[in-house]
């Protein structure tokens, strides 16, 4: 049942469309969304996205497994996150199967990002599901309406992973003409910024690195300690990792390797037919780099993915109290 303090948001469409009580998102992470923090989330009023492959790489659970696991621990709305881009056409193979999959387990809302949603939406919405989109800017708001999805993931300049170019202010503007139910992604931390968010017009937030430095997440501690010691300028965007340019923290490791691609790599990915060589290899390396850095418990590999929300983390705490001081925020 949703709470009469959330009904009386000027948008509630995200609550209804996902069915939960708090509108707050806790994103999925490549490689940081384990069942137990995605069903935490979920279970405290809010919504867990798991990620196929941090869920099955990382953690190592066959996926339908993996998801019974996550349902073992809650019994409140779970989504998934759907990478569909096409450059690989075994990953595409896979991720299909992953949705068809998920769908059977009772999963209802899903996130897309990049790509064209529509094969997506189709076969969500013939299930009685809910597409949400991640965009940076209007042309892909555009692209995504046309697709059919329900939503829109606004992904700002403050985001970690791949952050856009705007400013939230800036992009809920450009975007928020569409008709569409808007959810901020950036720069969030704290139930004051949530609340902030929701007073802007946003239909909800999605936090990530907040996520990151919980009791449940099944990052390294050294991981988490890092995003609580971190600044707002200790996030740099790094191309050395996936190609194109990563939020990460600045560590001793970054500096060491610096923040641009080789001009090899950089010549590869402006060729046509280079592009989706180069794009893999780099995809295949990060995969492993960056679970290796997740999961080292004595901090020696320091390839951690944040976003500039680590200005209002201070602690590590359990999922369950992020989300209840959000809900806590929107009455006052």
């Amino acid at each position: 049942m949703l709470a009469p303090e959330v009904l009386a948001l000027s948008d509630a469409r995200l609550l209804e469309q996902a069915g939960i009580e708090v509108p707050l998102i806790g994103g999925a992470m490549y490689p940081c969304s384990n069942p137990e923090l995605v069903a935490a989330v979920s279970e405290a009023g809010g919504i867990g996205i798991l990620q196929p492959v941090s869920l099955t790489y990382v953690y190592g659970y066959e996926f339908r497994a993996g998801l019974r696991r996550i349902r073992s621990l809650t019994s409140k709305p779970v989504g998934m996150n759907a990478l569909i881009e096409r450059s690989s056409r075994r990953y595409h193979e896979k991720m299909v199967q992953w949705v068809e999959t998920a769908l059977e387990e009772g999963i209802r809302f899903f996130i897309t990002s990049l790509g064209n949603p529509r094969w997506v939406c189709e076969r969500v919405h013939a299930a009685g599901g809910r597409v949400y989109h991640d965009v940076t800017e209007r042309k892909w708001a555009i692209k995504g309406h046309d697709a059919g999805v329900d939503g829109l993931i606004g992904v700002n300049r403050r985001a970690g992973r791949h952050p856009g170019p705007r400013s939230a202010e800036a992009l809920l503007e450009e975007v928020g003409d569409l008709g569409l139910p808007v959810v901020a992604a950036g720069g969030i931390g704290d139930a004051e910024g949530f609340a902030a968010a929701i007073r802007m017009g946003y239909a909800g937030v999605q936090m990530g690195t907040r996520f990151i430095a919980t009791t449940e997440c099944g990052a390294s501690p050294a991981y988490k300690q890092a995003i609580v010691d971190a600044g707002e300028n200790d996030i740099v965007l790094s191309e050395r990792i996936t190609g194109v340019p990563v939020a990460v923290i600045n560590t001793p490791q970054i500096r060491r390797t610096g923040l641009k691609a080789g001009p090899l790599a950089r010549w590869m990915l402006r060729g046509g037919r280079t592009k989706h060589w180069i794009r893999t290899w780099y995809a295949l390396k990060s995969f492993w780099q960056l679970k290796r850095a997740s999961l080292d418990p004595s901090g020696a590999n320091e390839y951690w993915q944040a976003g500039k929300s680590v200005a209002a983390i201070d602690r590590i705490v359990p999922a369950g109290e992020v989300v209840r001081a959000c809900r806590a925020a929107l009455t006052r």
